[in-house]
């Protein structure tokens, strides 16, 4: 913002409050109430909103407050911002970023939880961003408003806490490369959000029993870097696919799919997938625990794979 007077966001509660996840906490004091301002409770109103600037030259970056109500704004991410440079032949387009918190929490209940980002990948003109650590979300974000396409830039909950080392000088992180995040030569884990964590974690584990797991941060959904996972496939010969939406209709089956086509015959085992169960996000903190993908849960597709 600093940078590009063009830039604002716009949501539910961001300004005096600073979000509801203080992810906007101060910058009302620092950029005032035109560039930082609160919306009504209404997220078609708001990415249509943020849709009309970004055709008009500015750069919105414009906050669902939950990933579940995209549904809400569907009309205009899909119909409106992903297609208008395709429609206008390349004569305009909409630069937009869409942030939303998606992913299980606790005790949020079915409504606040939902992974969504198999909704929105089969939509060509979106970007979709998935980043694991702060470092990736800093440089993907800035990456993200300064793409001249819409960007769906999806953050998890339960990474909001999350530290690391985070440079204060100037870099961005290119949208559609993986992170190769711990490399291995016997199975390859792919993982968004916060299955990257856990990934690694069960990595760790096998690592102990001498398993050598290369976990792949996917950073972006679409595009998908197809080359960084063929690779690793190629190496390792076995292929672990892990995302918090259910299974069924999951991007996982993309990545599947990318590796069947292109490099079945350096597959040693069949592809072994981990998601959710075919069920809505369950409120009690039990429930949602053994329904949330876990590092035993990854562990076992691996050895699976064995």
């Amino acid at each position: 913002m600093r940078r590009d007077d063009s830039v604002f966001l716009m949501g539910e509660d961001i300004a005096e409050y600073g979000g509801i996840f203080k992810v906007t906490d101060g910058l009302l004091a620092e950029f005032g109430p035109d560039r930082i301002f609160d919306t009504p409770l209404s997220e078609s109103a708001i990415v249509g909103a943020a849709v009309g600037a970004a055709l008009m030259g500015m750069r919105p970056v414009a906050e669902v407050m939950f990933a579940d109500f995209t549904g809400v704004a569907m009309d205009a991410i899909v119909n409106h911002a992903a297609k208008v440079n395709y429609m206008s032949g390349g004569e305009t387009s909409a630069p937009l970023v869409v942030r939303m918190a998606y992913g299980a929490g606790p005790r949020w209940g079915c409504h606040h939880t939902q992974s969504v980002e198999s909704w929105l990948a089969n939509v060509p003109g979106l970007t979709i961003v998935m980043p694991a650590t702060p470092y990736d979300a800093k440089g993907l974000l800035k990456a993200a408003i300064r793409t001249p396409n819409p960007v769906i830039f999806l953050e998890h909950k339960l990474l909001y806490g999350k530290k690391g080392d985070v440079p204060e000088a100037e870099y961005v992180v290119p949208i559609g490369k993986a992170d190769v995040k711990r490399p291995g030569d016997a199975v390859t884990i792919v993982a968004t959000g916060l299955m990257v964590d856990r990934a690694l974690g069960a990595a760790r584990s096998l690592a102990a029993d001498g398993i050598s797991a290369e976990v792949i941060d996917l950073r972006s959904i679409q595009p998908l870097d197809e080359d960084t996972i063929l690779a690793s496939v190629e190496k390792t010969g076995r292929l672990v696919i892990v995302h918090e939406a259910p299974v069924r209709g999951g991007f996982g089956g993309e990545v599947a799919a990318v590796v069947a086509t292109k490099a079945l015959g350096y597959l040693d085992a069949p592809i072994q997938r981990v998601g959710a169960p075919w069920s809505p996000v369950p409120f009690g903190q039990i429930l949602v625990d053994a329904y949330v993908p876990s590092e035993a849960d990854i562990v076992r597709a691996v050895r699976a794979t064995r």
